[in-house]
């Protein structure tokens, strides 16, 4: 059975209280329940995390060497400055995917680039909580190495 990490960064633990004008009003426990039932459908192991410290990131990223065949990351706001985390992605022999639950290309000039996505496979951003399940299969082909 495959094991799949979700990674969150920072404010993500706030989704559903902040700006529910481009998050919604679902909750990040409301996140986290539709990926199982969907990680039950895929009969795939996932487990989560969230920090809204960068070193904790780079911590787990770094832990996850033997502990998880892929990891759908949302690094929050590292997303367009982290190199760390970029640097911490790119030390582990595992396949990444970035997602988004807004668009982050149709938002503020900054948030617009991303320096963790060149270390991913892929990235998927403006489906909402539907980026985390697109991120899930795209583990998932990638690690059959279907295309």
């Amino acid at each position: 059975m495959k094991n799949i990490l979700i990674l969150n960064g920072p404010n993500l633990n706030l989704i559903g209280k902040r700006e529910t004008d481009i998050y919604g009003k679902d909750t990040i426990q409301d996140l986290y329940k539709l990926i199982l039932e969907e990680a039950k459908l895929l009969d795939i192991k996932v487990e989560f995390f969230q920090s809204n410290h960068e070193g904790e990131i780079i911590d787990k990223i770094q832990s996850s060497i033997n502990t998880y065949d892929g990891i759908v990351i949302n690094p929050g706001a590292y997303t367009h400055y982290s190199y760390a985390i970029y640097d911490a992605i790119k030390s582990v022999d595992k396949p990444f995917v970035e997602v988004h639950i807004s668009n982050i290309h149709k938002r503020e000039e900054f948030r617009q680039k991303s320096v963790t996505a060149k270390a991913c496979i892929g990235q998927i951003t403006g489906f909402g909580f539907y980026s985390y399940i697109l991120g899930l299969y795209s583990i998932l082909n990638y690690i059959r190495g279907e295309k």
